[in-house]
């Protein structure tokens, strides 16, 4: 039995924001990130709106990217203090990720992390609160999905938090918060849209319910994103619904694949410096296209998003699937995103030198892939890896050269 679960409201449009004035509550705590959110104003305008609302509102900022452990137990003890009964999540992923996790350890205390990282474990939310999230960036579509993700930084691995239950109520998609969006962010994000459409449309979990939107949602995003990442305004509000459609898609996958695992498992792994989400997403998905396509299956389906999607050259499914990886090695350079580790620089961008000593890199290569295989999202993918294929590919991902097992 499949199943497909949305916000229970999606507001989408310049001024989307506002909506929240609409909510009925009487507590509401709003959890954001940096400062970003601020500066731009829209921090205050949500706060006005839920004041004007009848709301008592008590800010949680400071959510860092990659949140961890402790930020969410904080945000949780808090919003146990105020006892909020609407949290509202603002800003990119992180924030809405950290406010996600806050929200099962404020209805649910006793709760371990270690539970909390079985998938589809939950038990039920809501016994206290609703979620409304508001997304800034255009890529992690965490306003309408399942899943958050949490870093452990002792042990060095991002979590993936998966459980239907944290599917927000409501979900707002206000291009204009992306308007200041800093160009490589726009990139890194941009291709983590990518790549949940792609790997939810070949993901064994796949449906013809949703399938319509991974296929429109590559074309989108294969379109407008290099114009977006020039600061077109009209490319991100393309872009930003184009995201918010390929998140859609992978609710009813409930997982991707392992280009997220791969992502997920190196993320923290290295002490040169994290690898960004989005920018490993960006170099390891050509890789694991090339991995996936020995599947029948999902040849056949890369093909058609090469042919008829894209409108890519190629005589057989073969040549359609390398037109394909060719397509995102073309999107990479004009993103300033490098191909593989080996050029992985400060911030994600193309460097002579990794900050990701390859040394290391060989020393942790049989725990990354290990925890990989283990990762959530590994279940879905249409191939799934032996340890010493996970260890190749990931050899693969770092010297950027292609798969051929």
């Amino acid at each position: 039995m499949g199943r497909f679960t949305n916000p229970r409201d999606l507001y989408f449009g310049e001024g989307a924001r506002h909506e929240v004035k609409n909510l009925k509550g009487s507590r509401a705590m709003i959890v954001t990130g940096g400062g970003s959110m601020r500066r731009g104003g829209f921090l205050q305008d949500v706060e006005a709106d839920l004041k004007e609302a009848g709301f008592e509102v008590e800010i949680f900022e400071g959510v860092e990217s990659d949140p961890s452990i402790e930020t969410v137990m904080k945000g949780a003890k808090a919003m146990e203090a105020f006892q909020p009964d609407w949290i509202i999540g603002i800003g990119g992923g992180s924030p809405i990720d950290a406010a996600k996790a806050m929200w099962l350890f404020y209805e649910y205390p006793e709760e371990t992390f270690e539970q909390a990282v079985v998938p589809f474990s939950f038990p039920e939310l809501r016994t206290k609160a609703k979620f409304c999230a508001i997304a800034s960036t255009s890529g992690t579509a965490t306003e309408v999905t399942a899943f958050s993700v949490i870093t452990d930084y002792e042990k060095g691995i991002k979590y993936p938090l998966a459980d239907f239950n944290i599917t927000p109520d409501v979900a707002i998609v206000d291009p204009e918060l992306t308007y200041t969006m800093p160009a490589k962010l726009c990139a890194h994000t941009g291709m983590d849209a990518l790549t949940h459409a792609i790997e939810a449309y070949v993901s064994t979990a796949g449906s013809m319910y949703t399938d319509g939107n991974a296929l429109h949602a590559i074309r989108e995003i294969v379109e407008w994103l290099p114009k977006s990442y020039q600061g077109d305004h009209e490319a991100r509000q393309h872009m930003h619904d184009a995201q918010c459609i390929a998140g859609i898609r992978l609710l009813r996958a409930a997982r991707l694949g392992i280009v997220h695992s791969m992502a997920h498992k190196t993320g923290a792994a290295f002490t040169g410096d994290h690898i960004i989400h989005g920018c490993a997403n960006a170099m390891y998905l050509g890789k694991v296209i090339q991995f996936n396509a020995r599947d029948e299956r999902a040849k056949s389906r890369y093909a058609f998003i090469a042919k008829d999607v894209l409108h890519l050259a190629g005589e057989t499914e073969d040549e359609l699937v390398e037109a394909l990886v060719q397509k995102i090695r073309d999107l990479n350079d004009a993103l300033d995103i490098p191909q593989g580790i080996k050029n992985y620089g400060k911030g994600g961008v193309k460097a002579d030198e990794s900050i990701i000593d390859y040394e290391e890199f060989e020393a942790k290569k049989a725990d990354v892939a290990a925890n990989a295989i283990l990762d959530a999202c590994t279940g879905s993918n249409p191939r799934t890896p032996s340890q010493e294929e996970m260890e190749q590919l990931l050899e693969c991902v770092y010297t950027d050269t292609p798969v051929t097992f």
